[in-house]
């Protein structure tokens, strides 16, 4: 009887930390609610992502600070800063050093001429992960690339607090602030519009493509002063009226 306790109970034990092993490090699907977590940052205690209120929302996860990548991109982030907020959208970093190397790294940063366009202020925040809580939250551990650091990701977020887009890059090659701006920008546009979706190279004034026209828009097609166009039957596009 002992035996057969001692049995059931080890296996309960294993039943139950496999369970918990499997939700670690799993990354958030498309769509999928953004994870929540607590953290200090360089602009103090905050909770990501509800204390960003109902704004979109970019979390950039970086492997260590003083890396020379990454802190090129902080520089871009933070040139860029105004832009995003106009486009109602806070930018978070991440990585898991500890607040104090946040600090000393972000005055560094601040000290920095960056391609002569004079310096910055890092208005956003760093976020120090030094207990991996965010970063296994949001699948940034690869263990095959990096023991101990998070991956360089990108996670755009909607007013609705949805993962809308991921992207993870490699240490060796920085970011195109431009690129992750035109897929913000993109994303806004199909969330205020279900029924529009954006073609390969789309750029903000292009047109949209249509998945679905309506009988009263099929009509409209190809017609003089139309907002809608065909290219084939399954090419149909909305004349940008922004």
């Amino acid at each position: 009887m002992k035996r057969m306790f001692v049995f059931v109970a080890s296996l309960l034990l294993a039943v139950n930390s496999w369970s918990q092993d499997k939700n670690v490090n799993r990354m958030p699907m498309l769509g999928s609610q953004a994870p929540s977590f607590t953290a200090e940052s360089t602009t103090g205690k905050i909770s990501f992502p509800g204390d960003f209120g109902n704004s979109w929302k970019i979390l950039f996860s970086h492997p260590k600070d003083f890396t020379p990548v990454c802190s090129s991109e902080l520089l871009e982030l933070a040139y860029y800063q105004e832009e995003f907020e106009q486009l109602g959208t806070k930018l978070a970093v991440l990585s898991t050093d500890v607040l104090s190397q946040h600090l000393i790294w972000k005055t560094a940063l601040e000290e920095i001429d960056y391609k002569d366009r004079g310096k910055v202020v890092i208005n956003f925040p760093l976020i120090s992960d030094d207990g991996y809580r965010a970063s296994n939250l949001y699948g940034m551990i690869h263990p095959d690339v990096s023991i101990g650091q998070n991956i360089r990701g990108v996670f755009i977020i909607n007013p609705d607090n949805r993962v809308m887009a991921i992207n993870y890059y490699p240490n060796e090659v920085g970011r195109n602030i431009d690129e992750i701006k035109r897929t913000l920008i993109a994303l806004q546009a199909t969330y205020n519009n279900r029924n529009i979706a954006t073609p390969a190279n789309w750029q903000p004034g292009d047109d949209y493509m249509v998945p679905v026209l309506s009988d009263t828009e099929r009509t409209q097609l190809n017609s003089p002063g139309s907002f809608f166009y065909q290219l084939s039957w399954f090419m149909t596009f909305k004349r940008n009226q922004d």
